[in-house]
């Protein structure tokens, strides 16, 4: 199927340059859902040049995001660096794809890097949805604590509570969920289907624990009798 693609987009004729763009960018998501990161590597530099193609914000976004995904994220720099000669500006889903990376390879150093160049040089400045791209990052890592502390002094939503409730399952801190869910209703937001599931294995979890507790419990007492 990805030859396909990749042969039909060789074989227009197509020469309106949006349409191009756009033909371009849905074979750049194509070749990354297929998980083939090397011909992104030539297909970025290559065809925009063969087919007079000029890369937008959403071409360079997809280059980044192959990085991310393949373990390279600090190649993402050069295509920033492109972006300045072009002068097309990074916008958040840039930054957010690149901080993903840094979690996912977990360079720590990075992040603080990314963030740094984000609002030093690009004056832009980290929302809400930057933040829960650094809370899922962290809670994947296990790290749910230093997670749920970037949420100090800022109002989460429900997408916050969501990746803590997950980090915290996983690493058996069920207070912390308990409290999280608590939380999370007086603010008046609703779990989402995965958070429900993961809130309902931990409460027949809880249960089994119990009756297993009971059962042990019922054995001695009748030894000591």
């Amino acid at each position: 199927m990805l030859d396909h693609s990749i042969k039909i987009f060789k074989e227009s004729e197509d020469i309106d340059v949006t349409r191009s763009v756009k033909s371009l960018n849905s074979l750049l998501f194509a070749v990354i859902a297929a998980k083939n990161y090397k011909e992104v590597t030539r297909i970025y530099p290559e065809f925009p040049k063969i087919y007079s193609i000029e890369p937008v914000l959403e071409t360079y976004n997809l280059v980044i995001k192959s990085f991310c995904e393949s373990g390279l994220c600090g190649s993402v720099y050069s295509v920033l660096d492109e972006m300045d000669w072009k002068l097309i500006k990074p916008n958040a889903t840039t930054f957010s794809t690149l901080l993903c990376g840094c979690y996912k390879e977990e360079k720590f150093e990075e992040v603080g890097k990314g963030l740094k160049l984000m609002e030093e040089k690009y004056r832009m400045y980290p929302g809400l949805s930057t933040y829960n791209v650094r809370i899922q990052g962290l809670c994947k890592l296990k790290r749910s604590k230093e997670a749920k502390a970037l949420l100090e002094g800022r109002k989460p939503n429900s997408v916050c509570y969501s990746h803590l409730i997950h980090g915290f399952c996983k690493e058996g801190n069920f207070d912390e969920v308990k409290n999280l869910f608590s939380g999370m209703k007086k603010r008046g937001y609703f779990p989402d289907g995965d958070c429900y599931f993961t809130l309902l294995y931990l409460e027949s979890a809880f249960e089994v624990c119990k009756e297993s507790i009971a059962k042990d419990q019922g054995k001695v007492c009748r030894k000591q009798r």
